[in-house]
């Protein structure tokens, strides 16, 4: 930066800066007359950090920020800074210090603190939008759970909204999902939706717990993994080979419905097959916070339990990912579709989807993920009449409705620049299908149409 351009940002700097003093100074002199100067103070700082905010975005860097705002999280890491400075500096500089040094310390640490905060997020904000970025892959789980879901998942394909699909092999129309499958002219990229959780029983598997909590506290248990892990491999055998017969894949790509394939017990069991069973890929949620987000869905994702449930797949995750490099298993780069599972629409959808375009730079190898469960309106009763009896619960909500149709309307309420490509662009293989499953009949396939 010039030294006249620099002169000029530092005179935009102050004249926010005065403009967000002047809103402190009024606001705290207009509350002080009906409440306390200990409560109104922080009031008065909230209003100043919020003129800073929006005057620092728009104004000072503007040439970073493109004219919009700043994440909300720079306001929110400002204001707690500010605070927890103005009221542990006076404790520290105690009476003995300087009334004139005290006042410079007091005026001057927030000051600077400031100038730190906003030239940090400024370049965040610049990072943001001058990094290309790559679209993230568009999955859909459980297919072959019903006729409903299939038929949502096969309308996404045949609209170009979708790049893969997980086959529950122990579904009620798994069968009919592969026919499907197998006719469509642009098929979908599939995995093996491992499931132990719900399901048809099997007399060979019948003391595995049924729920996620108890199979990740029977990780911890040495006598429960001693117990277990046999019925464990028995089930994951039974369904690689019914999907094998199914699809005749040669390689497994994989995931686990409800994610239970992160689950230490189970992910080691996966790991001991990998090799007979040329298990080459597994799928991992290590999903970035999404920026922009309005506080309402922040609270709903706490209220609903989305926030713990990222909490305890982010750190498996972490667990899994050493584990998949020693057995040189690939796997996703960034994920999005825990924190709002179940609700991958409007603004959660809009949010997670620029995030992980933003995180996923152009060659990198491993491309994000963007996980949905839509579904049409259909007959789910085979679902509970087969023991899926969670996932006739969660089919049963009108959001699944919702979210086919937010993703079929992605193009549209997504910025340009993020906006998905069409199955019939030219894609390089080796860049948008490296790490995915049937990657290489899928592009042979559409090879074979250009041909033609």
């Amino acid at each position: 930066m010039n030294k006249t351009r620099f002169l000029q940002r530092l005179g935009r700097y102050g004249a926010v800066g005065i403009i967000a003093a002047a809103v402190h100074a009024g606001i705290l002199l207009l509350l002080s007359q009906w409440i306390s100067l200990s409560l109104a103070n922080p009031v008065a700082f909230l209003a100043a950090s919020l003129a800073g905010y929006v005057g620092h975005a728009l104004v000072t860097f503007r040439e970073e920020t493109g004219g919009k705002h700043f994440a909300r999280r720079w306001l929110v890491l400002q204001y707690a800074v500010n605070l927890s400075v103005c009221a542990l500096l006076p404790l520290i500089l105690g009476p003995w210090v300087h009334p004139m040094l005290r006042t410079v310390v007091l005026v001057f640490t927030p000051t600077v603190l400031n100038a730190l905060i906003w030239s940090r997020a400024a370049q965040f904000s610049a990072r943001q939008r001058t990094q290309a970025g790559t679209p993230p892959l568009l999955h859909a789980d459980d297919l072959g759970l019903g006729a409903g879901v299939d038929h949502a998942i096969f309308d996404l394909v045949q609209s170009g909204r979708l790049d893969g699909a997980s086959l529950l092999v122990n579904g009620p129309t798994a069968k009919t999902a592969i026919d499907t499958w197998r006719q469509l002219l642009h098929p979908p990229a599939l995995c093996l939706h491992l499931c132990l959780t719900e399901g048809p029983g099997d007399s060979t598997t019948a003391d595995l717990p049924t729920s996620f909590g108890r199979l990740l506290l029977a990780s911890w248990l040495p006598w429960q993994r001693r117990r277990l892990k046999p019925q464990i491999r028995r089930s994951l055998r039974q369904q690689i080979g019914r999907y094998k017969q199914l699809t005749g894949a040669n390689e497994i790509h994989l995931d686990g419905h409800q994610h239970v394939h992160l689950i230490p017990i189970v992910l080691d069991t996966v790991l001991g097959l990998a090799q007979t069973e040329q298990v080459t890929w597994i799928r991992t949620t290590a999903e970035p916070l999404p920026t922009d987000l309005p506080l309402n869905l922040w609270w709903a994702c706490v209220r609903q339990g989305g926030a713990l449930k990222w909490l305890v797949l982010q750190c498996l995750t972490k667990l899994a990912k050493p584990k998949l490099r020693a057995a040189n298993v690939g796997t996703n780069g960034s994920f999005a579709g825990v924190l709002f599972t179940g609700r991958m629409t409007g603004k959660a959808l809009e949010c997670c989807w620029h995030t992980n375009h933003r995180q996923q730079t152009s060659g990198t190898r491993s491309r994000a993920m963007l996980l949905i469960h839509p579904a049409q309106p259909g007959n789910i009763d085979a679902m509970q009449e087969q023991q899926f009896t969670e996932s006739f619960v969660f089919f049963s909500s009108p959001q699944r409705q919702h979210e086919w149709q937010a993703i079929k309307d992605l193009s549209i309420n997504t910025p340009h620049e993020i906006m998905r490509p069409s199955l019939d662009v030219d894609i390089n293989p080796t860049d948008v299908f490296t790490q995915y499953p049937n990657a290489n009949q899928l592009n042979s396939t559409k090879e074979q149409d250009r041909h033609n």
